[in-house]
């Protein structure tokens, strides 16, 4: 409604002719005549149109007379003929979206929709049900979304997202396998039994050379061997920017000890193999030490301020999709808080839960032997590989990009692998390489990791 008053107003200065054809938007009439469905705003850009939206949803889908929630979607579209990316990054949408596409959506040169994870603001219910956040209420919002927009596009739907935004997209398929016609899911971990990790020490154990890894386990043994001088480091810098620590960690040293335990992770998540040229040594000034920390893994990152954001992911991590825990054996000793490595400890006391092992063992038994059409793709050095999907052999596939990491997509597979998986992609969306070509169009491409570090 929004759009048509602006538009009112600017027909007011067109002539006749003019204002009747901008007048004349079958897209936009299609749009606001979705149930539900409100256009915010409208961004036009060449060879698409881009707009910002929201779906109201029930915050309980069991029970949906128990209240409603505005969940933010954009759309990307180029025409009502072409597929459909449905994007899921399990997690928010930018505070103001911009136009991007997905690496499915530019090598289909399709139409996308990108949806805001529940419970990540503003797409949180008010008052918030937090039982209300399981795999199962999101598939359902995309579900429901899907439904929504099939009349307007008739052509095959592809899912895909990255990390979380992987793992959101393979649960919609478990749950709702019709909805679409293929799924892609980038470096989506796959951890079955939560406290059964192993898998992601041994990875640590083995990825780089000897020499990257000790120089690694090193910096993490002489942060917390000079944490009676880092430390102040910390809270320095807490007093300077305003951060705080107690609706979670509950102080900088246990933030501080986090954010050691979490560095050789990030190093590995988001740096490449000659990045080890550069982790200090064990000579290492305090400075040089601290600020390289800094640079990995955020002294930042482990604060009220910035975890908030989070809760919905720690929320989930701890209730049901589990996340690593590791051993940091060459730790012992060193330590001064043995239990803190948790998805809870990242959560207020008012949301920490118990974990729920079945609805993990359920979705992994499912890709295992009935899943279909889905391909994935992961990175060769990314610890969240650690743990993989294992597809079926129903028109399933899984794609290692060499030396990659949490960045690692179908562009750096080696050339059979992108090809066979372009191939692949583009043969359930029943689209023509030459086609593809003719509707793509220039936009950044969104790698879809909400995650920019590690969590968990």
């Amino acid at each position: 409604m929004k759009l048509r008053i602006a538009a009112a107003a600017l027909l007011m200065a067109l002539t006749p002719a003019t204002a009747a054809q901008a007048a004349d938007d079958p897209l936009l009439d299609q749009l606001e005549d979705i149930p539900g469905l409100t256009v915010v705003s409208e961004t036009a850009g060449a060879g698409y149109r881009f707009f910002v939206l929201t779906y109201r949803q029930p915050a309980d889908h069991r029970h949906p007379g128990r209240g409603t929630f505005e969940q933010r979607v954009t759309l990307l579209h180029r025409s009502e003929t072409q597929p459909v990316v449905l994007s899921t990054n399990g997690y928010g949408l930018a505070a103001s979206p911009r136009p991007s596409q997905t690496e499915p959506t530019a090598l289909l040169g399709a139409n996308q929709v990108s949806v805001e994870h529940r419970f990540f603001t503003p797409s949180r219910p008010a008052p918030a049900d937090w039982s209300d956040l399981t795999i199962w209420q999101e598939a359902t919002d995309e579900h429901r979304i899907v439904s929504a927009f099939k009349d307007l596009y008739p052509a095959k739907w592809i899912q895909t997202g990255g990390s979380k935004g992987g793992m959101t997209s393979v649960y919609h398929r478990r749950f709702y396998p019709n909805d679409v016609d293929g799924v892609v899911a980038y470096v989506a971990p796959d951890d079955v039994i939560d406290p059964e990790d192993r898998a992601y020490d041994r990875f640590l154990d083995t990825v780089g050379t000897p020499e990257c890894r000790a120089a690694l386990d090193e910096v993490q043994r002489q942060a917390l061997l000079r944490r009676d001088r880092l430390v102040p480091r910390v809270e320095a810098a807490a007093a300077e920017n305003g951060w705080t620590f107690s609706r979670t960690l509950g102080t900088a040293d246990r933030s501080f000890e986090m954010t050691v335990l979490d560095t050789v992770w990030a190093f590995w998540q988001y740096s490449v193999a000659a990045d080890c040229a550069a982790v200090p040594a064990a000579t290492a000034t305090d400075d040089e030490l601290y600020d390289w920390i800094d640079s990995v893994a955020g002294w930042s990152f482990y604060t009220d301020q910035s975890l908030e954001y989070y809760w919905p992911y720690y929320y989930q991590a701890a209730t049901q999709l589990g996340a690593p825990g590791l051993k940091f054996e060459h730790l012992r000793g060193l330590r001064a808080h043995p239990g803190l490595y948790t998805a809870n400890s990242s959560l207020p006391k008012e949301l920490r839960r118990p974990h729920n092992p079945l609805p993990m063992i359920d979705v992994d038994l499912w890709v295992r032997t009935k899943a279909s059409q889905m391909l994935f793709v992961y990175g060769e050095n990314d610890p969240w590989g650690a743990e993989r999907f294992t597809p079926s052999r129903k028109d399933s596939h899984l794609f290692v990009a060499p030396g990659a990491n949490h960045g690692a997509n179908i562009a750096r597979l080696t050339p059979e692998d992108s090809a066979t998986a372009t191939a692949t992609l583009r043969r359930w969306a029943g689209v023509t390489a030459p086609l593809a070509q003719q509707k793509a169009v220039d936009l950044p491409i969104d790698d879809q990791l909400g995650d920019r570090r590690r969590l968990g």
